[in-house]
């Protein structure tokens, strides 16, 4: 029979003796323990409670950043032409939604056309910041708004609100020059990281606009404004439950900026176009300030603010006539005949007499034929411009030469950009032997003779945009100064000094004068451009300069076309009123296919009309000379463009006549009307 072991103390005294030990370390420990919470509670509560109040205060409540109105954009005469709206909106936060798929299913059936988009509001709503509100739908119809919030409370995550959105009230008359504001993309935060800047959190906020093109987007940073932030009870799940009014922080909006455009004469130029392609633009000959810069056709810059659709941003780019495109700072043309004066103020600083006459037989001889649009006899420099006469330009030209030439197109504005505070000029080409040594054709980078007369009559490679024609007008009606364009007026209520120094010209201002009376003449009795360049504003009258430039070598076969991308373009320059100068209008019609005295005049001369009487001191001498016709500018619809047919293109008057045959690319055509 086994026994089991068993422990026994021989002594009574050594059982308690174990015992005690047992609880004094145990004990100990305990006590120990109890300490070190007890100074690690007191360290929390005392030592730290102000850090940890903080921190808790911080989970209660948060900030959600509230993109600021931007600033607005007016006229001279404060007429609003960038501005915000009131817009319902609604809205998804993800995080306070347990299921998102289910939720924009619900939603959809409220509003049916998020589905179409659904996939794009999935992208939006798991790019944005945590508990960061995406809209989902902009621009809501009341009975929409109060669809959405009768049924709030079973949409978990949805909410309706209604913020400012950036407004174009004059749709696409501005749309080039002042831009529009778009979503940021990926390219605007890589911009910020290659500058080596701190990335705005306000580029990740989706209800924030970043500028695009013209004003918007060159004044960016001051049209931008600064952010505030709401500052709302959330609770363990990051759901709002309340909202400290008092603690949070409004936006700053945007500094307003005045522009120096006219929105009457802006809306004015865009509707005389019609459906045709061009440009044009309105110059003060006495300080620069640009009134009017269109360009045709045109586009609506609010479809950009929450979303073109591709389809429709497709058909805008692949238009031939390019609506995307800022022609009257971006797109070059050859100026044709208008840039003749230029040829006639080098001769003239070159010594030569205006009195001078020569020889028009229809045709100039160098190598080959070049030919005039007429047989005018002769002429001398007033009569030249007068008539548009090639062959006596380019006579002068090939007695001077082409670097003469473009000393002289620089200095009145060509082959160069222009301080307006937005970018996108195109500075065109005014060439010269040296840019011929510098672009040889098959390796030649000699200048030919040959191309000299093409280049007096403003072709071959010369090319030039409206701003810079509207540059140069202003600084022969001058007379005195090297006028600079001005576009904006103030920022911010601080007025913007003149871009760039306004020096003197550096040339006889009685030489100006000569080109002057020519250019008065062309618009007289017999002038290329005068039965559409007449007013009917009494003794107050308009000089110009009419141009056509071909695009394509006719050879022996007719200049007409029925292909638009084949048709000349139509040009024409003035100023008015011809006795005491104020304004200076240019006009491209890009493939107008008619000449300059049938498209572009008419054009200039309803624009040119409501500057002028728009201009207090003109009325004012209107009215005293006992002309009466001068009612609002905004009454001429029924005048524009003369007899303008239902497409708004002038009914044409005499049309120019073909050139001879064998006749080249160089030549342009200005007939009398």
């Amino acid at each position: 029979m086994s026994s089991e072991p068993s422990i026994f103390f021989s002594d009574p005294n050594e059982r308690q003796g174990s015992f005690l030990r047992r609880t004094l370390v145990v004990g100990g420990l305990t006590a120990l323990g109890v300490m070190g919470l007890g100074l690690r509670l007191g360290q929390l509560q005392v030592v730290q409670a102000r850090e940890f109040a903080t921190l808790a205060a911080e989970n209660q409540f948060n900030f959600r950043l509230v993109p600021p109105p931007r600033g607005l954009i007016k006229d001279r005469n404060g007429v609003v032409i960038a501005g915000n709206r009131p817009s319902f909106r609604v809205l998804v936060v993800r995080d306070e939604t347990k299921d998102l798929d289910g939720t924009l299913d619900l939603l959809g059936r409220l509003l049916p056309d998020t589905l179409e988009r659904r996939r794009g509001i999935i992208r939006d709503v798991n790019a944005a910041p945590r508990f960061t509100p995406v809209p989902v739908k902009s621009d809501l119809t009341w009975d929409e708004f109060a669809r959405v919030n009768l049924y709030a409370n079973e949409l978990p995550g949805v909410m309706a609100d209604m913020h400012e959105a950036r407004f174009y009230p004059h749709g696409g008359a501005f749309a080039h020059v002042v831009g529009y504001v778009a979503k940021p993309n990926a390219r605007d935060v890589e911009a910020y990281r290659e500058a080596g800047e701190e990335v705005p959190t306000l580029l990740f906020n989706p209800s924030f606009r970043i500028g695009r093109q013209g004003i918007e987007r060159s004044l960016e940073d001051r049209l931008r404004g600064e952010p505030g932030g709401n500052r709302v009870e959330v609770d363990a799940r990051g759901r709002v439950v309340g909202e400290d009014a008092e603690n949070s922080r409004p936006p700053v909006p945007g500094e307003e900026v005045v522009l120096t455009l006219d929105a009457d004469i802006q809306n004015k130029a865009l509707e005389v176009f019609g459906e045709e392609a061009g440009s044009c633009v309105v110059m003060d000959v006495r300080n620069g300030d640009v009134l009017c810069m269109v360009s045709a056709p045109s586009f609506d810059p609010n479809l950009f603010v929450s979303g073109v659709p591709t389809s429709v941003y497709r058909a805008w780019a692949d238009y031939e006539r390019r609506p995307l495109t800022d022609k009257a700072i971006n797109g070059v043309f050859a100026p044709g005949s208008t840039f003749k004066p230029v040829t006639g103020l080098a001769a003239l600083v070159r010594g030569a007499n205006p009195d001078r006459r020569i020889t028009c037989t229809g045709g100039f001889y160098l190598g080959r034929r070049f030919a005039c649009h007429a047989t005018h006899g002769s002429q001398d420099m007033r009569d030249a411009i007068k008539n548009s006469c090639n062959v006596y330009f380019m006579q002068l030209a090939v007695e001077m030469g082409p670097d003469a030439i473009a000393e002289v197109a620089r200095t009145m504005g060509f082959g160069q950009t222009f301080d307006l505070g937005i970018g996108n000029q195109n500075p065109g080409l005014v060439p010269d032997t040296g840019w011929r040594r510098r672009n040889p054709v098959r390796g030649d980078g000699k200048w030919y003779p040959g191309e000299t007369p093409s280049y007096a009559i403003g072709q071959g490679a010369l090319t030039v945009n409206a701003l810079q024609l509207a540059v140069y007008t202003s600084r022969l009606a001058n007379g005195r100064k090297a006028i600079q364009p001005r576009l904006i007026k103030s920022i911010g209520g601080r007025e913007q000094p003149p871009a760039g120094d306004v020096r003197d010209l550096p040339y006889d201002p009685a030489l100006l004068a000569i080109l002057r009376e020519g250019m008065n003449r062309v618009t007289d009795v017999g002038g290329t451009g005068f039965r559409n360049s007449q007013l009917g504003l009494g003794a107050v009258r308009m000089a110009g300069k009419t141009g056509t430039a071909q695009v394509r070598n006719y050879g022996t076969g007719s200049r007409k076309s029925n292909v638009w991308s084949q048709k000349d373009h139509n040009l024409f320059i003035a100023y008015a009123p011809i006795d005491e100068p104020r304004y200076a209008v240019s006009v491209i019609v890009q493939h107008g296919g008619m000449g300059g005295g049938t498209a572009g005049a008419p054009r200039a001369r309803e624009v040119m009309k409501v500057a002028l009487l728009k201009d207090p001191d003109i009325r004012r001498r209107i009215e005293q000379s006992g002309f009466a016709d001068t009612e609002d500018p905004g009454s001429h619809e029924a005048n524009a463009l003369g007899a303008a047919g239902p497409q708004g293109a002038p009914a044409p008057a005499t049309e120019e006549a073909p050139p001879a045959a064998g006749a080249q690319p160089a030549s342009t055509s200005e007939a009398p009307q």
